[in-house]
């Protein structure tokens, strides 16, 4: 019986592992890609829209306009990654078996994320049909439109780097001075801010701030040559640019 507990014991441990990505010293490519990467991740992290939200001056269209319109990038990013994960066939390739396993895992936790995201929304009056009958603009859905074609068309490196490393690296930082910002919009009687309506805030700006990295790791064990390391590379600058894109149209777009 104590046989059958320590196997047991041993074969969970072995599938919580699954997944898990070690992190290694940068070689001198792979530093060179993330250093050129942080002047446009910053730039969107430190977005007036996110500024304003953190601060708890954000007027209240401009934060329902963002959660409304972005809810279709959360929403479908499981299935951006889900494309990408449907390619992961060829395990003898190096970083195949790992991206794969990364992939399942990390899907099942942004679906969860999915439905944080709308009890946000809702907490600040934004309705589950409105949600989910939303058509933002095409300067906010751009982004949208390229990492489904990345995601079909592209490389397992490049989807990684235009999905979890792109919008997540930029995501993880700007989620750490925004939820400082949510007491002033309950203060205000604007929104309701409680645990729930917290959650995705919180979970971006704690332990997803692992996933790009996680995500780098896995670009540098597929990314065996110049050429590939120089898509991989284009996949994630394009994917910062439209979501630069995005935030702009979103916090402008009260203006005209």
């Amino acid at each position: 019986m104590n046989d059958i507990k320590e196997e047991t014991a041993s074969s969970k441990a072995k599938e919580e592992r699954y997944g898990h990505v070690e992190l290694t010293p940068h070689p001198v490519w792979a530093q060179a890609f993330w250093e050129r990467l942080v002047p446009l991740k910053d730039q969107i992290a430190s977005h007036v829209l996110f500024a304003e939200m953190g601060a708890g001056n954000l007027s209240l269209e401009r934060f329902r306009r963002a959660l409304l319109n972005f809810y279709p990038l959360v929403g479908n990013f499981p299935h951006y990654m889900a494309l990408t994960l449907a390619k992961t066939v060829d395990i003898t390739q190096p970083g195949m078996l790992a991206s794969r396993d990364w992939l399942i895992n990390n899907i099942r936790i942004e679906q969860r994320h999915l439905y944080w995201y709308r009890d946000w929304a809702t907490g600040f009056g934004i309705s589950p049909a409105a949600l989910d009958t939303v058509r933002p603009p095409a300067a906010m859905d751009a982004v949208n439109h390229y990492l489904w074609n990345t995601n079909t068309r592209g490389t397992v490196a490049e989807g990684l780097a235009a999905t979890n490393l792109a919008i997540e690296w930029a995501t993880g930082d700007w989620t750490v001075s925004v939820v400082s910002g949510m007491k002033k919009y309950a203060a205000r009687g604007e929104a309701t801010i409680d645990r729930r309506t917290m959650a995705w805030l919180r979970a971006h700006a704690h332990y997803d701030d692992a996933h790009p990295h996680e995500a780098m790791e896995l670009i540098k064990q597929l990314c065996v040559s110049e050429a590939q390391q120089a898509q991989a590379f284009a996949a994630a600058e394009r994917g910062m640019e439209y979501y630069l894109l995005a935030l702009d149209d979103c916090y402008h777009r009260g203006d005209r």
